[in-house]
């Protein structure tokens, strides 16, 4: 990461090291070994570890370093592939760690499930089982429900996610036709107190929607899962909606006595990132606004959106006085458009489709820089964890012959701002917080 000077210095270059260096701090926020150990129960009697998530290795390694060495800790938790941290030298490693696919589930994933919906049997009230849930557990934690098959919540996740759905309606369809989430894995734990510790990834915290809430109780119900994909037009055998319309695949609910001896506890957040990039930024002298953690809605209509904003920001210092980073997270969504048969469907995701409605949009305006990725470091199933947008984006992509609308007509973010080198890589960051934007207006 490049050390920062002034984000106005050099126009050519500082105002996208500068937004690097908030998207550092952001991550660095959210990083396990950063604000884990207020969070842990005393060290006392066998200790299970369980967990899954972007995040759940660092997680585990973290806690191996924090735990007394002399006390006893084992486990299994569930990563994505590639998102295991190099381990620390002189670490011992007390937790078994495996990799699965995400965004679509795969039978690595349903293997660790079965696995890990075993480990609790036969303990007591006197052990404790420790829960590390992050972003990305609802699809490296798959365990099909009564009469589904890896087959069928694959097409039901690729479907989930080309729909435009929210992540609460994905994760409420996603709870219902399963048998480790909505609350079932702490249910399989009882007697044993389960302490759940969480990084969160969605829109309001809710731990009941992270990582589709596998410790937790389950306010949503069969009916409304129902729903969605009926709202949605998935389709699912005609055996399992009758599931869900008799009530048969409910999941958890308030006021479980499995739940009572148990502790959920928010680690990280998106909001305490956002916080951390406005800090970095105030403290190099440049005024900055957190608009929300919670936007919602299709990812280039909000880029349009933000785009209103930063161009009223540089042309009459409304409602801000530039210079400025305005500062947004949350968890967008992309539908995927219709394509001619034969035509290459293109390659990106939420951040990436993000900043090509912001450059549409924004139609080159002089002064504004802009950043949109996710935390996790990986833009959907890409290399990238998203992308630039400059005041010279548009006529770049003119001067090759690129036409952007051609891009978007396809979702093609990673062809389009890879033609432009304007790609943001940086590897798997091993947390996960959701989307991070950050507007520069010089």
């Amino acid at each position: 990461m490049h050390s920062f000077t002034s984000p106005v210095a050099d126009p050519a270059l500082a105002p996208l090291e500068f937004l690097q260096q908030l998207y550092a701090a952001a991550v660095q926020r959210a990083q396990p070994l950063q604000v884990m150990a207020p969070f842990l129960p005393p060290a006392t009697g066998r200790t299970l570890v369980l967990g899954a998530g972007k995040a759940a290795a660092a997680m585990a390694q973290a806690l191996e370093a924090l735990w007394p060495q002399d006390a006893e800790l084992s486990g299994l938790v569930v990563t994505r592939y590639g998102h295991t941290p190099p381990r620390p030298p002189g670490l011992r490693q007390r937790i078994e760690v495996v990799e699965a696919a995400h965004p679509v589930p795969d039978a690595a994933g349903l293997a660790a499930a079965q696995r890990m919906l075993a480990l609790p049997q036969g303990l007591g009230p006197e052990d404790r089982v420790l829960c590390l849930i992050s972003g990305g557990g609802s699809s490296l934690l798959t365990l099909p429900a009564q009469g589904l098959s890896l087959a069928d919540k694959q097409a039901l996740n690729q479907a989930l996610l080309a729909s435009g759905a929210s992540i609460g309606e994905m994760n409420c369809v996603r709870k219902h036709l399963s048998r480790i989430k909505g609350g079932r894995l702490a249910a399989a734990c009882a007697p044993a107190p389960v302490c759940t510790l969480l990084i969160s990834d969605v829109p309001g915290d809710d731990p009941s929607v992270i990582a589709s809430g596998p410790t937790v109780p389950d306010p949503s119900t069969c009916a409304q899962a129902l729903d969605i994909l009926r709202r949605y037009r998935i389709a699912i055998p005609a055996h399992v909606a009758q599931l869900l319309e008799s009530g048969a695949l409910e999941t958890c609910k308030p006021g479980d006595p499995a739940f009572r001896a148990n502790q959920v506890h928010l680690m990280a957040t998106p909001m305490q990132s956002l916080q951390a990039a406005a800090e970095l930024a105030r403290a190099a002298g440049v005024a900055a606004y957190i608009l929300s953690d919670e936007i919602e809605g299709e990812s280039r209509e909000v880029g349009k959106v933000h785009a209103a904003l930063a161009r009223t920001v540089a042309a009459h210092g409304l409602p801000f006085a530039r210079p400025c980073v305005i500062l947004s997270g949350g968890e967008t969504t992309v539908t995927l458009r219709e394509r001619p048969a034969g035509t290459p469907r293109g390659r990106g995701g939420r951040a990436g489709e993000f900043c090509m409605g912001l450059a549409q949009a924004l139609q080159g305006q002089s002064g504004v820089y802009a950043l949109a990725a996710d935390t996790d470091g990986i833009d959907g199933v890409e290399d990238n964890a998203g992308a630039f947008v400059a005041p010279d984006t548009l006529l770049r992509a003119q001067q090759q012959g690129l036409k952007l609308g051609d891009f978007m007509d396809r979702n093609d973010a990673y062809g389009f701002f890879a033609a432009l080198d304007a790609l943001f890589v940086t590897g798997p960051t091993h947390t996960n917080v959701n989307d991070f934007r950050a507007i520069l207006v010089c």
